[in-house]
């Protein structure tokens, strides 16, 4: 198996870099902490450039593109820290009108298996869709669901408000650029046939992607700052330890790196699991070491760091936590045992 992109990939992959460079350079970041209403003409421009429909058939005016393109993608987006429901638009492009090209916003909530109920931008989407495993924890919603088809009575399904918003209870956020809400109470849904199981899987490991390419930057900013930072005389670069650090966020950022797409060409919940691991580990534990790097200015608003270790915490909660991953990964490999 090659792992390397091809010549299309890299273009793909620079393209997108020189975008977000152009639309959501660091100017642009510090505003949004500021103000963390989602720019909807980004939005469309992101749209018009193909990054929700990505993968959607060329006749459905999409760029025919796969999995491994699209994490790519998603990589550079996690390097940028660019905010909003990208996720979701991305996977729901064919389902919800408008959301392809960027003109319909659309939110993606898992409500099962412990998900927590959190949805992030609230008051921005323009649709939220919930999704639901057999044992949900949305009390009410398989009753509310049945005799609605695919998705009732306890069935694994997604639904989406019809036609009120469910209650949101607006929460703290760790990252300063992802407003959420919880989603406290459920008005009746009209269930939509969706294949759940894809939909969490792919979820987490382009949730992984963008942790990769957090977990990337972190180590270019921290190498950036030891070859400027003079401490004693010399730069703080030609320090052993300031030189491990490097090393072992470099290593973390290259196991993950090959773990998220291998993943993506095999599409297995085994190797998804792992790579989410991998990812959330590379993406929390770099940041927390470029923050050491950067010392006391690492704790201040004046570095670009602190934001990358709230956006990494908050991530590594999403579509499968490390708890819950692990546990999934034993039962799979227990299973084979029991098997063999």
């Amino acid at each position: 198996m090659d792992l390397r992109p091809t010549d299309d990939q890299r273009a793909l992959r620079a393209g997108t870099r020189e975008l977000l460079a152009r639309r959501f350079d660091r100017d642009r970041l510090r505003a949004a902490v500021a103000d963390p209403a989602l720019d909807r003409a980004l939005w469309r421009e992101l749209g018009a450039a193909g990054f929700f429909a990505l993968r959607l058939p060329e006749a459905a005016g999409g760029v025919g593109l796969g999995l491994p393109d699209a994490v790519l993608v998603f990589e550079e987006a996690g390097r940028a820290l660019l905010p909003g429901p990208l996720v979701a638009g991305h996977l729901l492009a064919g389902t919800v009108p408008g959301a392809a090209t960027g003109e319909r916003v659309v939110g993606l909530c898992d409500v099962g298996a412990g998900g927590g109920r959190l949805w992030e931008h609230p008051g921005d989407c323009d649709e939220l869709i919930l999704v639901e495993e057999a044992e949900g924890a949305a009390e009410g919603m398989a009753d509310e669901a049945a005799g609605g088809g695919a998705g009732a009575a306890g069935q694994p399904g997604a639904y989406w408000n019809d036609p009120a918003w469910p209650v949101l209870e607006p929460v703290r956020s760790v990252d300063p650029l992802t407003p959420l809400a919880r989603v406290a109470a459920f008005p009746r849904r009209v269930p939509r046939p969706l294949d759940v199981p894809k939909l969490r899987r792919e979820a987490a490991l382009l949730t992984a992607a963008l942790q990769l390419g957090s977990a990337a930057r972190t180590v270019e900013a921290a190498v950036e700052h030891a070859g400027r930072r003079v401490q004693f005389g010399a730069r703080i670069g030609s320090f052993q330890a300031v030189k491990h650090l490097c090393a072992e966020m470099l290593i973390r950022v290259e196991i993950a790196r090959c773990a998220v797409y291998a993943a993506s060409l095999t599409e297995r919940s085994r190797a998804v699991i792992g790579a989410k691991l991998l990812a959330d580990e590379a993406a929390v534990r770099n940041a927390r070491d470029c923050l050491q790097v950067h010392g006391g200015m690492g704790f201040t608003w004046e570095a670009d760091v602190h934001l990358h270790l709230k956006r990494a915490w908050l991530r590594a909660e999403q579509w499968q936590n490390a708890a819950k991953a692990e546990e999934a990964l034993a039962a799979d490999l227990l299973g084979d045992d029991v098997a063999s």
